[in-house]
């Protein structure tokens, strides 16, 4: 794909949704860090419903600390992989509580050194917590890069770091909420809303004409 018809696409992006952000609930860092680790493998909707109820009760990481993971585990036992989820979230806190003043790390590593934190949620937080210029590859941007021929790759390394290569610079900081809510909402994974998609005219996939 050329440079014009990305320059476009983001135009395009921009004017219909000029101020993109997560759809998870959260109102402070600290709830984003672990709506994000608590959406691994999981839905949006999911989490949501699940931190609905929790962050009345405990949204602090001492506050869920003192909640203790018997207890957590009744909060989030609707999304998957929960038990796993709820160690990993209650040794986040404690690091977050003896490393970090209970504060949410503004620096990568940091971020990927505590329990359940990737590159990807990593990358979340970074962008969304902080307006970092970063790129977090999920399952609908690594689809749509390479089914649009937006930014071809073989994983999700290499998918990001094109991304972060060819994406004009003042788009990045919402790239990554543009790219999800295209995949998510129009691009989808069996059959993608080719009439009614916004940039039918500049995407590259080769079977779109089916679609419509």
């Amino acid at each position: 794909m050329n440079k014009a018809k990305r320059q476009k696409i983001f135009e395009i992006w921009q004017h219909n949704n000029p101020n993109p952000t997560t759809e998870l609930n959260y109102s402070s860092d600290f709830e984003l860090l672990i709506a994000v680790i608590l959406s691994a493998q999981a839905t949006d909707v999911s989490v949501n419903k699940a931190t609905d109820k929790l962050y009345p009760v405990a949204n602090t990481p001492e506050a869920i600390l003192a909640l203790g993971e018997a207890r957590l585990m009744q909060y989030i036992q609707s999304i998957g992989l929960y038990k796993t989820k709820a160690k990993n979230v209650i040794k986040t806190c404690q690091l977050l509580i003896e490393k970090h003043n209970s504060l949410v790390p503004r620096d990568r590593k940091s971020l990927e050194a505590l329990p359940g934190v990737g590159r990807k949620t990593a990358n979340v937080v970074l962008n969304t917590a902080f307006g970092e210029l970063t790129m977090a590859v999920d399952t609908h941007i690594f689809r749509i890069a390479n089914r649009i021929n937006l930014a071809p790759g073989k994983n999700v390394d290499e998918v990001e770091m094109h991304l972060l290569k060819v994406i004009p610079k003042q788009f990045l900081k919402d790239a990554h909420h543009w790219l999800i809510l295209h995949g998510r909402y129009i691009c989808i994974a069996k059959k993608p809303k080719c009439g009614t998609c916004p940039i039918y005219d500049l995407c590259e996939f080769k079977q779109k004409e089916a679609y419509l």
